[in-house]
């Protein structure tokens, strides 16, 4: 399989899926938005679309977005597997007919994420457990089209994941492809939105270091990666 992944932070790299591709034979370009041409559907399988510290509604201040939400557009119209994850999530919402915005709060941290109905019914989705730890760095959410469901909520926020196209296309508002490097590099580089705290902020003696959680996320994303490959 030949797969295309969408970065927009250096430290926002696609990390354990990069892993999963190498270990199932897979190829993996990534492609960074502001810098360079967007390929044809017909030459990739998957796309991937990364996290990022832009809004998925700031075209004023990132105007290449509008060109991003299209190339989106286009994979999923050429029927090609798509997974959004943080910002991605928000951009192939957007994209499918949905809205992305700031949320009340900022959820930052290790926190359990739950499946709802639609997510245990779900094609993809339904692989992750009913309640699992997930890694969360977020001040934006986005809201659904009508005909798609949430599949996965948290305490902060009701729209963690969803699903559509039967499954082609799923977007995570979490994230389970994390490194050790990405936690440094997010702490590192954002390390004021730990400062500041929350009531869904953890410290950064937390973030950085959230003992199995992280080892169990990767193996649920090739989990989730696998049931997507499937499709």
């Amino acid at each position: 399989m030949r797969m295309v992944c969408l970065q927009h932070a250096e430290y926002e790299r696609p990390e354990a899926v990069a892993t999963w591709a190498d270990s199932r034979g897979h190829s993996i370009e990534t492609v960074v938005p502001l810098f360079e041409r967007y390929p044809s559907p017909d030459t990739f399988d998957m796309l991937v679309v990364m996290g990022g510290p832009m809004g998925a509604y700031e075209d004023a201040a990132y105007p290449w977005l509008t060109a991003e939400r299209a190339f989106i557009r286009e994979a999923i119209d050429a029927g090609r597997l798509v997974l959004g994850i943080c910002l991605g999530a928000q951009l192939v919402a957007v994209v499918l007919g949905g809205d992305a915005h700031p949320h009340t709060v900022r959820e930052v941290g290790w926190f359990p994420v739950r499946l709802t109905d639609a997510g245990r019914e779900s094609a993809v989705l339904s692989v992750l457990p009913d309640e699992f730890i997930a890694g969360i760095w977020h001040g934006d959410t986005y809201d659904l089209p009508a005909g798609l469901q949430t599949a996965a909520v948290s305490d902060a926020c009701r729209n963690q994941a969803f699903e559509a196209c039967d499954g082609r296309v799923v977007g995570v508002q979490f994230h389970l492809e994390w490194t050790r490097e990405a936690l440094r590099g997010l702490a590192d580089r954002h390390g004021d939105w730990l400062e500041q705290g929350g009531s869904y902020v953890q410290s950064e003696r937390e973030f950085v270091d959230p003992g199995p959680a992280l080892e169990t996320g990767v193996e649920l994303l090739h989990g989730l990666l696998d049931r997507m490959e499937a499709r």
